[in-house]
């Protein structure tokens, strides 16, 4: 038995590293299982070049709970350590033997750690650790090595007859939570899922079923509970899989979810490793945003489910995995460092995915046509915020009118050119974001020759303000802004039937009759005596500024409701009813009638004016 101290550049850095090392102690586990998974990665290594003789047997590692003993296990059946091996590894911090390994087997082998702090992660939660080894070399005995949080430690002989390591981890009172069956299982679940060495937490009682009929038995079993799936499908070739494989993964990772739309299978090796699966979840019509639903791994190694650094931030709306070795990381591999890798990586993520879209569109139109109402929102999110991602998707980002037909932006401005485009040579997109409250300044766009598009997506003010700034000749327009006559404003004018004095008198009455119309105003306009008699318009900028600040949580007293009330002096009701009334006070209740008519148009009359509006209505009528 040998004692001596751990090399270490401070004599504090055990209190250091009981608190400090990992910002989230929880993480001791998945580093202590990843060393096991390198020790049993460097066996296969070497059986695979000749330098183990014999056959390497179960290579399981194993987690164990005693609970009377207050003691955590991790078992691996992997390369195993000499002494000396101990005495360089464990008794020198921050010395990792996975750097020397890569060195010499780089070509061969998949080494997660290169930090040499993962397994004093160990004493975040343990009061002492124990490290019983033998090595895969036959002739080296096995020894014990014991640490109880300071310094010193105890090396000695142990008569561990099997290759491998099993580090004992003594909980200390602070941290009972990892003797718990349910609390090692959701670790395991959480940081070990995916790791390419199997990974037994007890045993679990499996059915099989002998006979038939009423001669038909339940055999019960008793197998090793395998926590994990050490092959994932992102680490296996897209050309071997079903889009069934596809779809039971993604079930894997999101239990009871819908089914995703499509997906994007990542592998690149050049200037940088990634793998990975990309899903495009259902979105709707709205962001209905779940955060976190994109995992990265390192090697299969869970590091964090927040990768903003690494995916592109509109591609935060999509669920998968993406697994890179070269992804920089702090000590704690807790956190993501932003540099020249991590930016391809982001640069190549985006590029993929325009990609993905762009051949979807050019294979099958139609297909990608059906899912837009489902991917819209992440593609006009993606041109927003992404300036490359916006020129690809200029090309396929569509379109759709109240007729249900898709149009890329270029088809749309061939579609309109002749009939929007206004006065000042600029193209007007008329749209509507609720069709059914709109239903009427839908109409009467119609009935004027124009299309009219539905934009009713929580993004779609943004989407408008983009396409109009990298488009100075597009302005989309919403039906109800203005009078139908005014949506698209041509050189033509109508001449009123009224006169002067006539219109004064008009606006007259509407002023003193009209009230509560916030920062708007009341107009004349010679219109069609099709047209309504007295119509609500909201005018574009005010509105969309106000619905935008409503999105962004602000201050909506900023732009306060208001709206035009627009009089249509060639309608009947006012060139030959209104005008010819006698009774000041009728002229008034019966002006106060029309715009009540057209709030109601709006849905914008309710509560006690809804009330009154329908009482005065039975007085007209009786």
């Amino acid at each position: 038995m040998s004692k001596g101290n751990i090399s270490v550049q401070a004599e504090n850095i055990f209190p250091i590293i009981k608190k400090f090392l990992y910002s989230d102690h929880e993480i001791f586990l998945r580093e202590l299982v990843s060393n096991a998974v390198d020790a049993t990665t460097k066996i296969k290594t070497l059986a695979l070049k000749g330098e183990v003789k014999g056959e390497l047997g179960d290579t399981k590692i194993e987690i164990k709970i005693d609970k009377d003993a207050k003691t955590l296990h991790i078992l691996d059946k992997g390369i195993g350590m000499t002494e000396d091996e101990v005495n360089r590894y464990l008794n020198q911090m921050a010395f990792s033997s996975a750097e020397e390994f890569l060195s010499k087997y780089k070509d061969d082998a998949t080494i997660i750690g290169h930090f040499g702090l993962g397994f004093y992660s160990a004493f975040m939660v343990a009061d002492k650790v124990e490290v019983i080894t033998k090595s895969y070399q036959t002739d080296a005995p096995a020894v014990k090595w014991t640490c109880d949080g300071n310094p010193e430690y105890i090396l000695e002989p142990h008569d561990k007859k099997e290759r491998g390591t099993e580090i004992i981890l003594h909980i200390n009172e602070e941290n009972t939570e990892y003797l718990t069956e349910s609390r090692v299982r959701e670790l395991l679940n959480k940081y070990c899922k995916f790791l390419p060495v199997e990974i037994k937490f007890g045993t679990k009682t499996e059915s099989t079923w002998e006979g038939e009929g009423e001669d038909k038995q339940e055999i019960k079993t008793e197998v090793d509970d395998i926590v994990n799936n050490p092959k994932p499908i992102w680490k296996l070739k897209p050309a071997d899989l079903t889009d069934e494989d596809y779809k039971n993964f993604y079930n894997e990772l999101h239990p009871f979810s819908q089914p995703p739309l499509f997906w994007i299978h990542l592998n690149i090796d050049y200037p940088f490793n990634l793998t990975g699966i990309l899903y495009f979840p259902k979105l709707s019509n709205s962001f209905e945003v779940q955060k976190n639903k994109i995992q990265l791994y390192s090697n299969q190694v869970f590091i964090t489910d927040d990768v903003k650094e690494i995916v592109p931030e509109f591609l935060m709306l999509l669920h998968g995995v993406i697994d890179s070795p070269d992804i920089p990381l702090n000590v704690s591999r807790s956190y993501l460092q932003s540099d020249a890798n991590v930016k391809k990586i982001n640069t190549y993520i985006s590029k993929k995915v325009a990609e993905k879209l762009q051949s979807l569109f050019n294979t099958d139109r139609k297909g990608f046509e059906d899912k837009w109402k489902e991917i819209s929102t992440f593609v006009k999110y993606g041109m927003i915020s992404d300036e490359k991602f916006n020129e690809k998707a200029i090309s396929f980002a569509l379109l759709r009118n109240l007729e249900n037909e898709y149009f890329t932006l270029d088809e749309y401005k061939e579609k309109v050119k002749v009939n929007q485009t206004d006065k000042h040579n600029k193209l007007i997109y008329l749209y509507a974001n609720d069709v059914k409250a709109q239903h009427s300044y839908i109409k009467a766009a119609k009935d004027y020759g124009y299309d009219v598009l539905e934009m009713d997506t929580i993004i779609d003010n943004h989407f408008m303000q983009h396409i109009e700034y990298k488009g100075n000749e597009v302005t989309f327009v919403r039906v109800d802004s203005d009078t139908p006559d005014h949506l698209v404003q041509k050189d033509e004018t109508k001449e009123s039937v009224l006169s002067q004095a006539e219109q004064d008198k008009v606006k007259d009455i509407f002023t003193k009759s009209v009230k509560n119309i916030g920062m708007g105003h009341i107009e004349l306009k010679a219109m069609s005596p099709t047209d309504h008699p007295v119509m609500i318009t909201k005018p574009e900028f005010m509105r969309r500024m106000k619905e935008m600040q409503a999105m962004q949580g602000m201050d909506m007293n900023m732009f306060p409701d208001s709206h035009n009330v627009v009089i249509n002096t060639n309608h009947p009701l006012i060139a030959e009813k209104l005008i010819k009334m006698k009774s000041e006070e009728k002229k008034a209740d019966f002006a106060g009638y029309l715009h009540d008519l057209a709030l109601l148009n709006q849905n914008m009359l309710k509560g006690e004016e809804l009330s009154a509006f329908i009482s005065r209505s039975l007085e007209f009528v009786k």
